[in-house]
């Protein structure tokens, strides 16, 4: 099988122009890209992919109307509720990054309930960012490790990231996981995301194997054996 990474990050982006693009309202394009959200966790866990963290909600997102907003936050209230025996049934575990204080207190409750039930799943980390930027994690790690006068370690700093993929067209990260994806390949699709399939994950997976990661060394230098000289005899 094509190595995977073992940390995979998805900007699950062009929700709303999928929608548009078909004469829809932008909900429906959330809706099914829930749908593809299921496919994607389902497929990464099967592929053999350690972690996932999906990029749900950002916190500059607030600056969208308020009823999508709030569609949002009930789609993802219930597909919570939907998804959490089949999580403990492939043994995948869910925790939620960002902040909950802005929130609406039935969501908060579904994704605590849904992280102490799913805690102990060990074939696959799943994260979903939701009210969720970097820059703001990175200053709140900074600041509590000053604090404690101590090196930077902190719950808001996730491990490394193998592979950031973006869907919908856009080249850019989006203050998603900045720290964590230092070293990270990048690829970016132009499907947007309700259409991403899993041939195209394959696709992505396939050249992410093909790349040399080398973390700014050089790369290992290639043995070339010595050309064998023939032996002239003197003797005519």
């Amino acid at each position: 099988m094509t190595r995977v990474p073992q940390h995979l990050a998805l900007i699950m982006d062009g929700n709303g122009r999928w929608a548009t693009g078909k004469g829809r309202p932008r909900w429906m394009g959330h809706a099914r890209g829930a749908q593809t959200a299921r496919e994607v966790v389902s497929y990464c866990a099967q592929r053999g992919v350690e972690q996932l963290t999906l990029y749900a909600f950002s916190s500059d997102n607030w600056k969208r109307p308020a009823d999508e907003v709030g569609f949002l936050f009930d789609l993802f209230a219930s597909h919570l509720e939907r998804q959490l025996a089949k999580l403990l049934k492939h043994g995948i575990r869910l925790s939620v990054i960002g902040r909950r204080d802005r929130l609406p207190r039935a969501l908060c409750e579904a994704i605590e309930a849904t992280e102490a039930r799913t805690a102990h799943g060990s074939r696959m980390h799943l994260r979903v960012a939701v009210d969720y930027s970097s820059r703001a994690a990175i200053h709140e790690a900074f600041a509590m490790a000053e604090g404690r006068g101590d090196a930077l370690e902190s719950t808001n700093i996730l491990p490394p990231v193998d592979l950031v993929l973006r869907t919908g067209g856009e080249r850019r990260l989006s203050d998603f996981l900045l720290w964590e994806s230092a070293y990270a390949e990048l690829a970016f699709l132009d499907v947007n995301f309700p259409d991403l399939s899993t041939a195209d994950l394959d696709a992505v997976f396939a050249d992410y194997a093909k790349r040399e990661r080398r973390y700014g060394a050089v790369p290992a230098p290639v043995e070339v054996s010595a050309p064998t000289i023939p032996v002239i005899s003197a003797h005519r």
